[in-house]
């Protein structure tokens, strides 16, 4: 009897075992449902409060865009796609201040001209701009966001110090840092030999780089700088060391390269180059912009009071007209600061006087650098 009580105890104790383990495994698993259910709800407030932050910084960088610069009264067309926004950036090295409240804008399929004395901080903006070196302060966005390895990925930069393997061939050369983009091998290859033909320099595809002229490896690095296809092109001093022939060459591709949509810039002192090229002026001295906007509008604003009239006969006395200059076959006629271009035009019509030149004089860009620069 005593045994059978025992028996029957033990069965359930082992029972009663068996129900509180299952209890506490149920309400071990309703726990972490519940622990990650809030989880979700962190990593969901989480994702909330970063969406706000990238809202607010896109509205932030919208305000800025839709601000006018006291520098330029140029405004980046709305229509166009920002591809990088460089805003209110700082360098300073040794105390010494390099770059000083920089901001400018890249849109898609504009060449920007950046120019400035030597010393001036271009480098150090651009290399600022490739995320080699970081700001002390101020923003910098590529592409929509911060400056990261898929961004550079699609960046194609041309250093002021060229960098090429010189024992290794011409080809391998643009493959070699073609792949380094992560482009892949077979369309790397394809990729070096279209370029070399287009720069009629496939016959030198097996030449080590040491062999080459001075010229003919700088075209070879802007080739590596184009190899992997890039959307953003920065050149830093391209047209330096170049002969004219050269200079020809790469000049015509980068206007191809703008015809295709890309966006590039560039640093030089070569003003004409700028003019011909550029449909935005970036100026830096001492480390600050002291000019930025369209071209034509640039040269407007430094117009020099005066119009160049080439014509027939004799011009005779023009209201508002305080002086004349001949220059061989037209004159320049100083206006007296009350009387416009156009209301000399006018009085030029009235008198039935052929007009076969009549032109607003305006500095060119390398006058207007010299006279900023001086200031």
């Amino acid at each position: 009897m005593n045994d059978s009580l025992l028996f029957i105890i033990l069965i359930v104790i082992i029972v009663i075992a068996m129900l509180l383990c299952t209890y506490l495994r149920r309400r071990r698993l309703k726990d972490n449902a519940g622990s990650r259910d809030a989880a979700s709800d962190i990593d969901a407030g989480r994702k909330n409060t970063t969406d706000t932050a990238d809202a607010e910084r896109i509205s932030s960088t919208a305000r800025r865009l839709n601000e006018t610069r006291d520098i330029s009264s140029t405004a980046t067309p709305d229509s166009k796609e920002i591809l990088a926004d460089i805003s209110h950036v700082n360098k300073s090295y040794g105390g010494k201040a390099v770059v000083q409240d920089v901001s400018f804008t890249l849109t898609k399929g504009e060449v920007l001209g950046l120019v400035g004395p030597n010393g001036a901080g271009k480098t150090t903006t651009i290399r600022m701009l490739m995320d080699i070196i970081k700001p002390d302060s101020g923003e910098i966005s590529v592409f929509g966001h911060v400056v990261d390895e898929h961004a550079k990925n699609n960046i194609g930069y041309l250093p002021e110090e060229r960098g090429l393997y010189r024992k290794m061939n011409v080809s391998d050369n643009i493959v070699y840092l073609s792949r380094l983009k992560d482009v892949p091998s077979g369309k790397a290859k394809e990729r070096a030999e279209a370029l070399l033909k287009e720069v009629d320099m496939s016959a030198h595809r097996g030449k080590k780089v040491g062999e080459l002229s001075r010229g003919m490896g700088q075209i070879i690095q802007f080739l590596v700088t184009l190899s992997h296809d890039p959307e953003l092109i920065v050149l830093d001093e391209p047209f330096a060391g170049l002969d004219p022939v050269n200079r020809m060459l790469l000049k015509d591709i980068i206007l191809n390269l703008k015809s295709q949509g890309k966006t590039i810039i560039f640093s030089t002192h070569m003003m004409n180059e700028v003019e011909e090229m550029c449909d935005r002026v970036l100026m830096i001295n001492r480390g600050r912009v002291v000019l930025y906007g369209g071209l034509s509008e640039i040269k407007w604003r430094f117009r020099n009071n005066s119009v160049f009239v080439q014509c027939e006969g004799d011009i005779g006395t023009i209201d508002g007209v305080s002086g004349k200059k001949y220059h061989g076959k037209y004159v320049e006629l100083f206006l007296d600061g009350q009387t416009t271009a156009q209301q000399v035009l006018n009085q030029l019509m009235a008198k039935s006087i052929r007009v076969d030149r009549y032109e607003v004089s305006t500095p060119s860009l390398n006058e207007i650098f010299i006279q900023v620069a001086k200031q």
